[in-house]
């Protein structure tokens, strides 16, 4: 007998992560639904160039060593997924507007149909999606899951 056709199936998940309590309230239950539906999981974070002053922006290494912190932050988050128990966990990293650059980019590229995003941003200067939220959920051409 084949799979319950009152339920909606979903092959990859992609949950965007920034480290605020709802995106990793998202994130935990990105593991238990991937582990649940036996489905591949994809974590991606955003490189939001615009919080860069002027010097910033224009260093090489700054903007290298940022994106070597994000994803070695990245790569713990997998290695968290991995542990609970998904079969197979991949990462993203994009830069520029975090619901632009998921919705346009990040999205076709990992061909999702289910994101799964925090409600609320982090504070403060790091914020990446809370604002973002709504964007993603209107513009996404998937499914979208907003966890509170």
């Amino acid at each position: 007998m084949g799979r319950d056709t009152n339920h909606v199936y979903f092959k990859r998940i992609l949950v965007a992560l920034d480290d605020s309590e709802d995106s990793l309230k998202a994130f935990k239950y990105a593991i238990h639904r991937a582990i649940k539906d036996d489905v591949d999981l994809v974590l991606v974070s955003i490189l939001e160039e615009k919080n860069m002053n002027v010097y910033q922006a224009l260093s090489k290494d700054y903007i290298h060593g940022q994106r070597d912190a994000l994803e070695q932050h990245l790569q713990d988050y997998r290695q968290q997924a991995l542990d609970a128990g998904v079969k197979k966990v991949a990462t993203v990293i994009g830069a520029g507007e975090p619901g632009e650059e998921i919705v346009k980019h990040v999205i076709p590229h990992a061909q999702a149909d289910l994101l799964v995003i925090g409600a609320k941003a982090k504070k403060g200067i790091t914020k990446l999606f809370g604002s973002q939220a709504a964007y993603m959920a209107k513009n996404a051409p998937i499914s979208v899951l907003v966890i509170r």
